[in-house]
Parts: C-alpha cells; sequence; structure tokens
C-alpha cells in the first residue's frame, strides 16, 4: 500500500508481528498498518527510532488478556501495553524506543465493521491507530483529551483507512 504522495515519512517503526489467530489476519493489514505507522510519526513529528508489536488474537485469546491484565471478564476489540508509560524512562542510546505492544481481536474487526457500515480495512486501521497512540501517550477518559485523540485518528487514518 503506498503512501499519500505529499507523505515524506521517513521516521522509522520497526513492528513485530504475531498471528495468534492463525487467520493471517496480519498478512492481509501489514502493508496498512506500516503506512498508518509512518503517517502516525509525521504527524506527531516523532524523531526517534520506534519498535513495537502487533498480536492478532481470537475473541478467547484476547479475553483472557483483559480478565487477567484488565479485570474484565469479556473479550474486547483491542488492547495496548505501553512500556513508556514514563517519558523520562529508561532507554538505550543506539537503539529504538520500545512502544510496546498492540493486541487486536480480527473477529472484532469483522464485526465492528459490519456494525458501523464501513470496510474491514478501515476497521482495521482504526484498531492499529487507536492502539498506537495509547502506545505513544494519548487517551480518551476526559472529553478534551478524547478530541485531541480521536482528531488525531481522523487526520492519520485520512487516504489510508478512512472509508
Amino acid at each position: 500500500m503506498p503512501l499519500p504522495a505529499d507523505g515524506d515519512y521517513n521516521v522509522s517503526m520497526e513492528m513485530i508481528y504475531t498471528d495468534q489467530s492463525e487467520t493471517g489476519f496480519l498478512d492481509q493489514y501489514l502493508p496498512l498498518y506500516e503506512a498508518i505507522a509512518e503517517k502516525t510519526a509525521a504527524t506527531l513529528g516523532l524523531a526517534e527510532e520506534y519498535q513495537l508489536g502487533v498480536v492478532a488474537m481470537t475473541p478467547d485469546q484476547i479475553h483472557l488478556i483483559n480478565r487477567d491484565y484488565r479485570n474484565v471478564d469479556r473479550p474486547t476489540d483491542v488492547i495496548s501495553f505501553a512500556l513508556q508509560d514514563d517519558p523520562d524512562g529508561f532507554r538505550i542510546p543506539g537503539e529504538p524506543v520500545e512502544l510496546g505492544d498492540i493486541f487486536i481481536n480480527v473477529e472484532a474487526v469483522k464485526n465492528q465493521a459490519r456494525d458501523y457500515g464501513h470496510s474491514e480495512k478501515r476497521e482495521a486501521g482504526f484498531l492499529f491507530c487507536h492502539g498506537l497512540l495509547h502506545l505513544l501517550g494519548y487517551d480518551h477518559m476526559k472529553p478534551e483529551d478524547e478530541s485531541v485523540m480521536f482528531g488525531l485518528q481522523k487526520e492519520i487514518l485520512h487516504g489510508l483507512a478512512d472509508q
């Protein structure tokens, strides 16, 4: 998937992919996720190299994580575990900044796309972008924070996965 013509993105975001769902989900969306990561870095003016994990999961698999780590006893669509909660946290000079991991429920992508009346590509892109912004420190607990985060999601996804 090519980046937008006006996107001159040269910040590196290395992603480590694991398809625990064994569905081929990540093979389908790898180019989209790479484009979203690069556009996010450019949009936010990130100047370092970053690394993150992306894990495709079944509803049962993500349910266990949600239950065990968030005390919410049900599946969810996406969970992010940030490693850099403290901006002044430990970093190894010359190494990429470890952001954490994004876990995506592959069935939620299909179901939510159908429920919201848009493409699975758009839903897969939205969940990844949402998780990535959480890894980068954005949240939506307060209305003013939600406005910022959701505005960024819309800007980042525009032209990549906004149908």
